[in-house]
């Protein structure tokens, strides 16, 4: 079969959507123009440099059908990647022959190598005064065990060497293998989904077997969903339609569906059962029952978990409605943003909203403001935590919410592994052929005494809460080993654990850490760029939750919470962080008429304090001579007067206030 499938991956800015335009230009799937990064077609892949979407694109090459999938070089889409490397046989290992390999580029390869793809390394910016192809030839020789002859060097920008890789693409990557069965009609692997203003939702698949046609029957097993695509066809990088796809072929299917989460990431794409099986298995999914079909699913389906959340408010409180419309076209086309009601005292209403990382959420906050001309607050993000209450007052346990929370988060999984049992063959097989309705149920007892929490304004109080977990990531640093010390300060003070040391070379380290990963989503990565004259890179991955001595720190101002500002933290990092924040709304906040306390408190207990002086009015100003006791007079009835303003009056905290305290985290 004369069918290569492959992807390229590499780290931020090593070029791979370029070698995509190059290979693009040689096999004259398109004429070369002046735009570059042909298959990054939205404004901030281009204006940033970086890829959000994967895209694929089908190219001919000597005889030979070459389906490429572009992906994103950002851990943040680690999930996006994975799902693509599920879709092809071999993958172009891209490596900045100046820089060498990065934190990222090494999670990515790990993937690959898991997958038992095949790998082509090569190396680019050659032309480079600053190029060391030696260098890095041994770094990938020692990573991956690839001798340095195997390496090929190139120059994406100028195209030197590009045909190279191409006719590498034929020697070393495999067809796609079929093994075609009597029982199926077709089946397919969605490894993304997209949302296209003139087609609706467009799935891109990889046929597995047999063949699919516009007008058949494809059922979305673990999205449990029928439809019957009026339109299939391949990339290049334009939508170009096809009669068909066939076993080993990459394209799209055009769904007819009106959102991507109907169209789920990672999931199995079959046609009904052939011969005397058909009427069963089309009976069964007739009634809503697609459990016959799991069968034939393609292993390692799994939900985009989003793993920092913050709360978005409009920044003028009655534009709510036009918030709530925007997010509601914004998911059209991005599954992984979740977003529920929420109601602040200081903010007003708005949403609480999951992220896949920081960078996703930067994004998701930009388009708001391009797409929607939205203006919004994005509170300080968070992570999720687990919490097991002592007893069972709080509202969520009563009414089982809690419960219907953690399973549809997929958390539960770690409730249960983790904390108290271990699970049977029985029970995973449950899990996979149950929705989460009836995980609920059977797993109920289990998962009752325990609670997800998004924000410091979820938090129970200290007499209800047992044990606190949180979410642990493993996070890979490569870094010149100059500056060891430098990383080791830094890694300690936010709590890191050194599990591993490996060399890449006789400079360049790679250490593995285990971080509590709401440590490490605000300022790590600046810091860590800061400390090392931006040499050093990071990958993180979530591993486990574990138990940790966290509290809830409150601010108060004018002896009222203010929860935009509650954190969840570790004790021994709260005094320091409350006595910051008070300071910085001391200066932040506007006068009043009378004294403003701002207090941080762990709990109830009161840990820092500062207090904004009230404006004052000089009211002895005409008192020129006369009696002293004229002027106590003025001046008692001057502060019994603040004081009965201080006991009634409300403290007016700006919008911006909350602004520059985020922006704060941010830089």
């Amino acid at each position: 079969m004369n069918i290569r499938n492959f992807c390229i991956i590499a780290h931020i800015d090593h070029g791979k959507s370029t070698l995509a335009d190059r290979m693009l230009e040689i096999t004259e799937t398109v004429h070369r123009t002046d735009n570059s990064q042909m298959l990054d077609t939205m404004d901030l892949e281009q204006e940033r440099g970086i890829t959000i979407k994967m895209t694929p694109a089908r190219m001919q090459w000597k005889g030979h059908e070459f389906n490429l999938i572009d992906t994103p070089g950002h851990a943040d889409f680690q999930y996006e990647v994975s799902r693509s490397l599920s879709a092809v046989e071999g993958v172009i290992l891209l490596v900045d022959a100046s820089q060498g390999i990065q934190a990222q580029t090494l999670s990515t390869l790990y993937m690959a190598m898991e997958e038992w793809l095949e790998i082509i390394p090569v190396l680019n910016k050659i032309d480079l005064p600053a190029a060391d192809p030696q260098r890095v030839g041994e770094e990938i020789e020692n990573t991956i065990g690839i001798d340095q002859s195997e390496i090929i060097g190139i120059s994406a920008k100028t195209g030197e060497n590009v045909e190279m890789v191409l006719d590498a693409i034929i020697d070393r990557i495999p067809a796609p293998t079929i093994e075609p069965t009597q029982q199926l009609a077709a089946k397919a692997l969605i490894f993304d989904s997209v949302y296209d203003k003139y087609k609706g939702v467009v799935n891109y698949v990889k046929v597995i077997e047999w063949e699919i046609t516009p007008g058949t029957n494809l059922h979305l097993v673990h999205s449990e969903t029928t439809i019957t695509p009026p339109e299939v066809g391949y990339v290049d990088p334009t939508y170009k339609k096809d009669k068909k796809l066939t076993a080993g072929q990459i394209g799209y299917i055009v769904t007819g569906l009106k959102s991507v989460r109907d169209a789920k990431i990672g999931d199995t794409m079959v046609a009904t059962a052939k011969g005397e099986h058909e009427n069963l298995q089309l009976n069964e999914v007739r009634r809503g029952n697609y459990d016959s079909l799991k069968s034939f699913v393609v292993d390692g389906f799994a939900k985009a978990k989003p793993y920092v959340y913050a709360g978005v408010y409009p920044l003028d409180t009655s534009e709510y409605d036009k918030l709530k419309e925007s997010f509601g076209k914004l998911v059209i086309n991005d599954s992984a943003v979740e977003y529920s009601h929420e109601n602040s005292a200081a903010l007003g209403v708005g949403f609480r909203c999951g992220f896949l990382w920081m960078l996703h959420m930067d994004i998701i906050k930009e388009r708001l403001s391009r797409e929607f001309d939205m203006e919004t607050i994005f509170t300080t993000p968070t992570v999720m935590y687990l919490v097991r209450a002592k007893n069972f007052t709080n509202q969520k346990i009563k009414d089982g919410s809690n419960v219907v929370e953690l399973v549809k988060s997929g958390l539960y999984i770690h409730v249960i592994t983790d904390f108290t049992q271990k699970l049977t063959p029985e029970q995973k097989e449950f899990i996979e052929q149950n929705t989460d309705d009836k995980i609920a149920e059977k797993f109920k007892e289990e998962l009752k005494p325990w609670l997800l929490v998004r924000s410091g304004a979820d938090m129970i109080t200290k007499g209800d809460a047992e044990k606190i977990f949180e979410p642990m990531a493993e996070v890979e640093i490569v870094w010149p080993e100059e500056y060891a010390g430098a990383i080791m300060t830094l890694t300690q003070e936010y709590r890191g654990q050194l599990k591993s040391m490996d060399y890449l070379d006789k400079t360049r380290v790679v250490w593995k850490y285990s971080m509590p990963m709401g440590e490490i989503i605000i300022d790590f990565y600046d810091r860590l760029k800061s400390s090392t004259k931006g040499y050093a890179t990071m990958n993180y991955d979530f591993k486990k939750y574990e138990m940790s001595e966290l509290v809830k720190l409150d601010i108060f101002i004018n002896g009222e919470v203010i929860e935009a500002f509650s954190l969840i933290i570790h004790r021994d990092k709260a005094y320091h962080v409350g006595k910051d924040i008070t300071e910085r709304l001391k200066w932040l906040i506007p006068r009043h008429m009378f004294p403003v306390p701002i207090q941080a408190g762990i709990w109830s207990k009161m840990i820092a304090r500062e207090t904004i002086p009230a404006m004052r009015k000089d009211v002895i100003a005409k008192c020129y001579g006369g009696d002293i006791s004229r002027k106590k007079k003025l001046l008692k009835k001057q502060k019994e007067g603040k004081k009965r303003m201080k006991a009634m009056g409300s403290v007016n905290v700006p919008s911006d206030v909350f602004i520059k305290m985020v922006q704060r985290g941010e830089n």
